[in-house]
């Protein structure tokens, strides 16, 4: 159901990186596939220096169904993902939480999406305590679909 191609719309975080830097968000993109039935492979394309950058990523299945675990390296980097809510015909909505910290995103299967589930992906934001002064908007043009071979990261963004 969540195999295939998203389109990053939102993002609720309180990351200080985030904020400093809201005026350069870059139009991104993810392609998720489903390996061995569990676990996702996630590669996420976005400009870098206005080059295209692959990003890759594996997400091993958790305990319970819509829910995954992303290691980074060492005990302290690892990241839980849990599907929040999704159609998979057209959004998705992911929380991820490292620690303390927690951050909302929102995949459309299009760059844009109703404003429908721009309010549930704000309700959602709201109910873990991120308000809209830390929710940021990705633009919906200048998309990568590809990253030559020397730009290609193996790990976490």
């Amino acid at each position: 159901q969540l195999s295939g191609k998203w389109f990053l719309v939102g993002m609720a975080s309180r990351c200080s990186y985030l904020a400093e830097h809201s005026h350069q968000l870059e139009a991104t993109t993810v392609t998720m596939t489903i390996l061995d039935g569990q676990s996702l492979a996630i590669s996420t394309f976005r400009k870098l220096d206005r080059m295209c950058w692959e990003i890759r990523q594996h997400y091993l299945p958790a305990q319970a169904p819509g829910r995954f675990l992303l290691k980074g390296e060492g005990d302290c980097s690892k990241v839980d993902v849990v599907v929040g809510e999704a159609d998979p015909s057209s959004f998705i909505i992911l929380y991820y939480q490292k620690g303390r910290s927690i951050s909302v995103k929102l995949y459309g299967r299009s760059s844009l999406v109703s404003d429908a589930v721009v309010d549930k992906f704000e309700q959602r934001a709201r109910a873990v305590g991120l308000s809209e002064d830390v929710t940021y908007y990705f633009p919906t043009y200048g998309f990568c679909d590809s990253a030559d071979e020397f730009h290609v990261l193996d790990g976490e963004l």
